[in-house]
């Protein structure tokens, strides 16, 4: 089955769109189903894209993530070192990998898996591990670290994180790694503890496309 290609531009306005899926005019008349479940948010598009929504803040990212998994009663942050192997063998920081599953089973109960996934910092994180569970492309936005080996792996070539250079959320955790293709972006505009949040992407999608710097659609 050949790969679904998806514009660049039209995924980050889906991911700021996600945080508001059940009324925003650009989701809503195409959502599938939606998955609420504790903490975890996913949405299933009818054309077979997966929306991921995280935290849009870089503040209440860096204050509070991963605070928001509580999965079996335990709760993870951010420096938690614990690793767990996920579905494709891979091993993953286990608190991303358990939001990821949340969705995994999700996905999977319900019959159609995903031909496409977005996500967005915590949704990014996700979209790393499920792309490589599910062998579909996917894109992440303000993508965090959640694998735990360096170096290339099969199948990490689905997955594009695309990063500002301005934001910490993306190197972290540090003794982790991104999967997959990294573009970071080099923005002509930073503000402090500000940049995490979409409309901040979307707006450093428009400049790095107009350089020439990121192409239209991914896979490219």
């Amino acid at each position: 089955m050949p790969l679904h290609r998806y514009p660049i531009k039209t995924a980050a306005k889906l991911a700021r769109a996600s945080y508001k899926a059940d009324t925003h005019n650009s989701v809503k008349p195409h959502l599938a189903r939606s998955l609420d479940q504790g903490d975890v948010q996913a949405h299933l598009l009818t054309n077979g894209v997966l929306l991921i929504p995280g935290s849009n803040s870089a503040m209440d990212y860096l204050k509070f993530n991963l605070r928001i998994l509580n999965i079996g009663g335990k709760k993870y942050a951010i420096k938690e070192k614990t690793t767990e192997k996920g579905a494709s063998g891979t091993i993953w920081h286990q608190g991303f990998l358990r939001h990821a599953k949340v969705i995994f089973d999700w996905i999977e109960a319900g019959g159609q898996r995903p031909v496409y996934i977005i996500g967005h910092s915590l949704g990014a994180a996700a979209t790393q591990v499920l792309s490589k569970s599910w062998h579909v492309p996917g894109i992440g936005f303000a993508a965090p670290r959640p694998r735990y080996a360096r170096g290339r792996i099969a199948q990490d070539d689905l997955c594009l994180c695309i990063n500002r250079d301005d934001d910490p959320v993306c190197r972290l955790p540090g003794n982790f790694h991104h999967m997959g293709r990294v573009h970071k972006c080099r923005s002509r505009h930073s503000s402090l503890g500000l940049n995490h949040n979409m409309k901040h992407y979307r707006k450093v999608v428009a400049e790095e496309q107009a350089r020439g710097r990121l192409g239209t659609h991914w896979p490219a």
